[in-house]
């Protein structure tokens, strides 16, 4: 290895051991108050005195917290007159930026605090993060369901993406006139509800299937969108049985929890609840044939032994669509997202599998 190899291979390290540091410095200044005071004054912008008296903080405090914003040009500062501005963040619209800050929220809630016990739960095969700081035995998704403020910033989190895969994700799905819809893992029911409503002209109707406590919030997620007409809740485990009388079965954002002994008992109940004819169709995040080419293996492999299920993570598309022939069903289709038409701060990158079982 030559000393420019050497260098840059430390330069990697350096940038993983500073990772963690950046990435709430930069949180910070959201929560703090002071990307929204320095909102107030977009053009002629605010010294940190200024920034101090309308956030109560310290004025060496402003000045600390703003000199990596400044270095990372989201935020600008005239050194001559002390006026700080919003340079980069002004840029994204704020749009864009509701899908980005409940990524970060999720960061901070889920992930940071989790993480320092993962090389244990990769030993344990428990998320051991859990048990120390909430003293839970289970997955983040059992648990999110006694904790508010994991929900809370999990769900945020989910709802942005649902929220933005869905519109790719059903403009790929085909369901017949009238099919009645189960959305298996469905939460807090934002997937039914897309669902009715991109479907609008096929008169479907979906129900959510999910662990019986989170009934409440679904159903009133349904009455928020006025499709409680179309569309119910049925609470179970989808380990013991999948409900029967479904045309389609969709599974989103939820095989890639699991190892593949986990994915074939899931895909085995579905193949056994649908008839002839039914479909199964997937939306899971996938890694791409070149893993070079995505953010997915920055974030994937930690997030789910670390924060969630201390087992999972994707795959590649070619091998859910193979999972899903020895299961019994025939695959119909096979797609991924075109990584260079996302947004530029996207992680997941999401795949269709689509199934039909053909025989009885």
């Amino acid at each position: 290895m030559t000393e420019i190899q050497q260098d840059a291979v430390l330069a990697q390290f350096r940038e993983y051991i500073l990772g963690p540091l950046r990435f709430a410095n930069v949180l910070s200044c959201f929560e703090l108050g002071i990307v929204d005071a320095l909102r107030q004054e977009p053009a002629s912008g605010m010294t940190a005195e200024r920034i101090a008296k309308d956030t109560g903080l310290r004025v060496g405090a402003v000045e600390q917290m703003l000199l990596l914003p400044v270095k990372d040009g989201l935020i600008d500062h005239d050194a001559e007159s002390g006026a700080y501005r919003l340079s980069g963040i002004a840029q994204v619209q704020e749009s864009d930026l509701a899908r980005v800050l409940p990524w970060m929220d999720m960061m901070k809630e889920v992930c940071l605090r989790q993480l320092y016990w993962l090389t244990e739960s990769v030993r344990s095969g428990k998320v051991v993060g859990l048990k120390e700081l909430y003293d839970f035995d289970g997955n983040f998704y059992e648990a999110s369901t006694h904790y508010p403020q994991l929900q809370k910033a999990w769900g945020g989190m989910m709802d942005s993406v649902t929220g933005f895969i869905d519109p790719w994700f059903h403009e790929h799905l085909e369901v017949p006139q009238n099919a009645k819809v189960l959305d298996i893992a469905g939460n807090t029911g934002l997937g039914a509800v897309l669902a009715v409503e991109h479907k609008r002209d096929k008169d479907i109707s979906v129900a959510c299937f999910d662990f019986a406590e989170k009934e409440t919030e679904a159903l009133e997620t349904f009455r928020e969108h006025g499709v409680a007409d179309r569309c119910s809740f049925i609470g179970g485990d989808v380990f013991e049985a999948v409900p029967t009388g479904f045309d389609v079965v969709m599974i989103k954002h939820f095989l890639d929890m699991f190892d593949k002994e986990n994915v074939y008992r899931i895909l085995t109940n579905v193949y056994e609840a649908l008839g002839v004819g039914g479909q199964v169709v997937v939306l899971v995040p996938v890694y791409p044939e070149d893993i070079t080419r995505s953010s997915s293996v920055d974030f994937f492999p930690a997030y789910f032994y670390g924060c969630t299920m201390a087992e999972g993570g994707p795959q590649k598309v070619s091998t859910y669509a193979k999972w899903m022939e020895d299961c019994g069903f025939e695959v119909t289709k096979v797609m991924a997202q075109d990584i260079a038409a996302m947004p530029a701060d996207m992680i997941p990158v999401h795949g269709i599998v689509c199934g039909t079982r053909t025989q009885s």
